[in-house]
């Protein structure tokens, strides 16, 4: 069973190098053959409980040849004993036991056939039981490497897919339209600079000439001298 398993995997993966570009049919090839495992393994569990069944009845025969064989002996002793309480004639007393013991004999043969049956059964019953108990760890081994690995291959189709992102980026015109935008700010700023310096130019004739006779005439000097007298106490003339 196992090594139908094998072949299975070797198809998924040759086919899996027939189609590099795609990850999602190796992924459902492999679980496709681990639900044709499951199915074998519920074929097998039907093989192993019939037989199981046929060694278990085999058993309950060895045992009723075995019970009738001792059943035989004693009613051949029954009957002698009869034979020796007089109750029964000597001749067929002897003709009775000895066609029981007979009997008897012939359950003992069978008792044994029957025993060396439901042994070799039984073994078949074993190997088949060790067979069915290694194809469920294999399953269950194999499921966990599948989950595994379709959890790694999504992440690694997502990376595929990102890196084919940013190596088909153009970021040399996404750097060109940055630059652009950064020199039309620029000359909007400029702009408003300009229109801000014009805007104290040109004002009206006579806020111009108040402006002139409102300026101090006092040079800066004389005007430190005046405050120096101040502070010193000097009276300014």
């Amino acid at each position: 069973m196992a090594s139908i398993f094998r072949r299975m995997f070797k198809v998924a993966e040759s086919n899996a190098h027939a189609a590099m570009d795609s990850l999602e049919d190796p992924i459902k090839m492999t679980e496709q053959g681990i639900r044709d495992l499951k199915k074998n393994l519920q074929a097998a569990m039907v093989s192993l409980a019939q037989v199981k069944s046929l060694a278990i009845r085999m058993q309950k025969e060895t045992s009723d040849h075995k019970k009738r064989a001792a059943d035989y002996e004693r009613k051949a002793m029954l009957i002698l004993k009869k034979m020796e309480a007089g109750e029964m004639e000597a001749g067929e007393a002897e003709r009775l036991a000895t066609a029981a013991l007979e009997k008897k004999e012939e359950e003992v043969q069978q008792t044994a056939t029957a025993n060396t049956d439901h042994q070799t059964q039984q073994r078949m019953a074993d190997q088949l039981q060790a067979k069915v108990e290694d194809l469920k760890r294999q399953i269950s081994t194999y499921e966990n490497e599948a989950i595994t690995l379709k959890a790694r291959a999504r992440t690694a189709s997502s990376m595929r897919k990102i890196n084919q992102q940013l190596a088909g980026a153009d970021a040399s015109g996404t750097v060109a339209m940055l630059e652009k935008m950064k020199q039309k700010v620029q000359e909007e700023e400029s702009l408003a600079e300009a229109y801000d310096q014009l805007a104290d130019v040109g004002g009206d004739i006579d806020e111009d000439i108040d402006k002139a006779l409102a300026a101090p005439s006092s040079s800066a000097g004389a005007d430190s001298l005046a405050e120096l007298k101040k502070k010193m106490g000097i009276a300014t003339a």
